[in-house]
């Protein structure tokens, strides 16, 4: 017995001295000057990409107190802070983020916010006013975590981080309110003061996180937006010098920020016209935030009106969404900023408010708080008659004639709001470049950076606020995904989006100030954002194209959906997974069928997944006249594959209607019927049989008189017959040729020519815009034919070569565009007399048909039609 005690007792000290072995060894392992950037809230880590702001928590609650003045110490790799409580206690934090504490009798009481430490393993650390602290922190030292000294800044300056460059020795700070850069000499004190940092001009935030790189970029990180800015090379700088400062990248929000990073480490910088991805973000020149307003990068471009937001983000008002938008081009419908009603505080509402003891939604939507140049009511009132709205007004805020901001407030009684913009734009032409938080009023809210297809930026927020405490209060609720929204109440719903972040930041803050003022409010409900997401795709050829961003090196992700084939069929479910190797970037197809719409989730399980709606462009009935009942309507799926050649317009339609007047059918060529330039093909193809004449109208944006648009008339029969109508075909009232670059809609009518009730059928089969011209896509023509222009290979998997001829020297210019019409390439070319080879690689196009055009003052070239896979 005796013995057995003994042998447990030895086998218990050996396992004690191998925890406390594996606790010393967890806590010594250093970071030894990785590239990441860390970020301190409170108690919780996180890492931070520079290059592109994505963030992911690291590590959370990993010590008791808050840790404030956070510092990466190049003497022994490890990182430092100082700690709310146990006052006066600095503590050391390990690659694994086990933490070994140390107290210093001399300091003071009270926290410390402002730190770095040299090269030598000086901490140098501060909170308010100009007395600052050293502790020794170089392990080599015999003053090994011991107080130095108490030293006193020449000047005070109002600063929440500092942080050493490397390459001089000095430490920097950015001021806040004054957003001045200070120079401070760690061996004398004295504060120099170098000027108001540019690019923060104008701006109050708090700039609690600052950072170095190896070249002496100085990284300053705003905690309210999160927005991270660079000024370059700071030890060249002096009080006369022109300093170059910009966005950089846009990470986390939070009310307590600090940073530390190793200031030898080198941050990937994009090269803004290269047409190269440098930085490793996916983000490709002028789409990386770090190359706002360098060269042809634009800094602003307007943002969308609120006149065309506000459709819902699923499938179950498609057809109502589908007519509204049918009405819309039907009477060539364009909001005009320029006439539209001007807003103002109008001071008679308060009168009308205190007499009926109510609200509006204007009461929430702040005005001049932009410095706005006026604002504008451009409230789309025909969501009430197919959302779940039930009130609804929108504002746009103008300058210099444009929109830079918009505000969409809308009522709902029946649960939140279904459409959110970040849900449905990224498979309709849009990416999703970032998304992370922004603090407001201490309260971390979502915020999203979208690309939209015609190059513009938009930063966008989204809340709902609801009553509760017996209707004293309010309570705010902001999610990524809708499904998290209390289910069955009453929500005031808050859409805002704007061409600056700051000002995004402004509004936010101006309508949650506004709803504080008529009720308090009480409580918020907020998500945080998905740290996996998709930044970008389409549905081509039966199957979605994905481009999925990987925040926190996630394996494996779930992908859940929900999809219709046609407009009228049901709902059909699907699960599977997908492999992300723990990859940052990773493209993907998704194979799904064909399909009319789509709704997926992508998600680890345990954070916050990613929502997003897709559906293609619809087909819709105009069965408004009173006379009109529809007998049968079926859309059916293609049955036929289209040829890469073609314009296809998916889906077949049977319609039978009995009618005095008319009745139609109509086919958006996109979701959201967006003009779509077709001067590439010459000719409609479709297969058709029914009952009487079909007329055939092509609407254009561009003609605001209905019957002023293009038409032409075909008979049918009771068989099938394949019509090839080229644009020749179709005439006007107008007497002018029909220029196809702007077509919205397809509409096919039947009419009772006698004014009699009749009923009439349509049968439509394999529509497509196609083009009667052949062009040879397999090799390069090596005749003596000077318009000649092939691609080789094409399809193109990776890269190809666009060959062509030219009689004289000349400077000719590329273009390439997509199936909507956008520029997704432009170049200049110096050709030289006789055969030129233009080589491009597939870079960030997506799978999908291109058209190449080739532009010369002496040789007409036809277009080219270039396939990528």
């Amino acid at each position: 017995m005796t013995t057995t005690l003994r042998n447990l007792k030895n086998q218990l000290l050996i396992l004690i001295v191998l925890l406390l072995s594996t606790t010393i060894q967890a806590q010594n392992i250093p970071f030894n000057c990785d590239y990441s950037a860390y970020l301190f809230q409170y108690n919780d880590v996180y890492a931070i990409d520079l290059a592109s702001g994505n963030s992911y928590l690291a590590a959370s609650d990993i010590t008791t107190g808050n840790i404030n003045a956070a510092a990466y110490n190049p003497a022994d790799g490890f990182v430092w802070g100082y700690l709310s409580s146990p006052s006066k206690t600095i503590v050391r934090i390990g690659k694994n983020f086990q933490t070994t504490t140390f107290t210093i009798p001399e300091l003071s009481t009270g926290n410390k916010y402002v730190g770095d430490i040299n090269t030598n393993g000086i901490y140098y650390f501060k909170s308010g006013g100009t007395t600052y602290y050293k502790v020794d922190l170089n392990p080599s030292s015999n003053t090994y975590t011991q107080y130095l000294a108490t030293e006193t800044l020449s000047q005070n300056i109002n600063i929440h981080d500092w942080a050493f460059n490397a390459v001089d020795g000095n430490l920097y700070a950015v001021e806040k309110s004054t957003n001045i850069l200070y120079r401070i000499n760690p061996t004398t004190s004295i504060v120099e003061t170098i000027g108001v940092v540019p690019i923060l001009a104008g701006l109050n935030y708090t700039y609690g996180a600052v950072y170095f790189d190896a070249d002496g970029r100085f990284y300053v990180s705003a905690n309210q937006t999160g927005t991270i800015y660079v000024i370059q090379n700071v030890q060249d700088l002096t009080a006369t010098s022109i300093m170059d400062s910009n966005l950089f990248a846009f990470g986390p929000s939070s009310a307590s920020n600090d940073g530390a990073r190793c200031p030898t480490a080198p941050v990937l910088q994009e090269i803004c016209d290269n047409g190269i991805d440098d930085d490793g973000d996916g983000l490709i020149d002028c789409e990386d935030p770090s190359c706002s307003g360098f060269g042809t990068c634009a800094v602003i471009a307007p943002p969308t009106t609120a006149n065309d937001g506000g459709l819902e983000s699923n499938g179950r008002l498609s057809e109502a969404i589908n007519k509204r938008n049918f009405k819309r081009a039907k009477n060539s419908y364009k909001f005009n900023q320029k006439t539209a009603k001007r807003v103002t505080r109008d001071t008679s509402n308060t009168a009308n408010k205190t007499m009926f003891t109510g609200f509006q939604l204007q009461d929430f939507i702040p005005l001049t708080v932009i410095n706005e140049d006026y604002a504008i009511d451009s409230t789309p009132q025909d969501l009430l008659n197919i959302t779940n709205a039930t009130e609804v007004y929108s504002v746009d805020y103008m300058e210099n004639d444009a929109s830079i901001a918009s505000i969409l407030a809308l009522k709902t009684e029946n649960g939140v709001y279904e459409h959110t913009k970040y849900i449905c734009d990224r498979l309709l032409g849009a990416e999703l470049i970032s998304v992370s938080t922004i603090d407001i009023n201490n309260q971390a809210f979502i915020k999203s950076i979208i690309k939209n297809a015609d190059g513009s930026f938009e930063y966008v927020l989204s809340l709902s606020a609801k009553v509760e405490n017996n209707d004293s209060n309010f309570a705010i609720e902001s999610h990524w995904n809708l499904d998290l929204y209390e289910q069955n109440v009453t929500f005031y719903n808050f859409q805002i989006w704007s061409d600056s972040i700051d000002d995004l930041y402004i509004l936010a803050q101006g309508v949650l100030n506004l709803l504080n003022t008529e009720k308090p409010l009480s409580t918020y409900n907020l998500s945080p954002p998905p740290t996996v997401f998709v930044r970008k795709g389409q549905y081509n050829n039966g199957a979605l194209d994905l481009q999925i961003i990987n925040t926190n090196s996630t394996q494996n992700v779930t992908f859940d959906s929900g999809y219709r084939v046609t407009e009228t069929s049901e709902f059909n479910y699907a699960s599977s997974n997908i492999n992300l190797n723990e990859n940052y970037i990773t493209d993907i197809t998704v194979p799904t069928g064909h399909l009319f719409d789509v709704g997926f989730r992508i998600g680890d399980g345990i954070n916050t997944p990613d929502d997003l709606f897709m559906s293609d462009g619809p087909w819709g009935v105009d069965d408004s006249q009173s006379s009109t009942t529809v007998n049968n309507y079926i859309i059916e799926a293609n049955t036929n594959t289209f040829s890469n050649e073609d314009f296809p317009i998916e889906r077949n339609v049977i319609l039978n209607a009995t009618t005095s007047t008319y009745f139609a059918a109509y086919r958006a060529l996109t979701p959201r019927f967006k003009a779509v330039d077709l001067t590439n093909f010459n000719n409609l193809t479709l297969s058709a049989k029914g009952t009487g004449n079909l007329e055939i109208t092509l609407v254009k944006q561009s003609i605001t008189n209905w019957e002023e648009q293009h038409k032409t008339t075909i008979a049918l029969t009771d068989n099938f017959q394949e019509f090839v109508l080229n644009f020749s075909d179709f005439s006007s009232s107008l007497n002018a040729p029909l220029n196809a670059n702007d077509i919205v809609t397809i509409v096919f009518t039947m009419a009772s020519e006698d004014g009699t009730v009749t009923s009439k059928e349509m049968q439509l089969q394999d529509v497509r815009f196609s083009n009667q011209d052949t062009l040879s896509v397999n090799s390069f023509e090596t005749e003596t034919n000077t318009n000649a222009f092939a691609a080789y290979p094409n399809p193109m998997l990776s890269r190809t070569n666009l060959n062509f001829t030219i009689n004289n020297n000349e400077t000719v210019q590329l273009t390439i565009y997509n199936q909507l019409g956008a520029i997704v390439y432009q170049k200049n070319i110096n050709a030289k007399t006789g055969k030129n080879q233009i080589e491009i690689s597939k870079q960030n196009l997506s799978s999908g048909l291109y058209i190449c055009r080739l532009t010369s003052k002496q040789t007409h070239y036809n277009p080219l039609k270039l396939l990528v896979k």
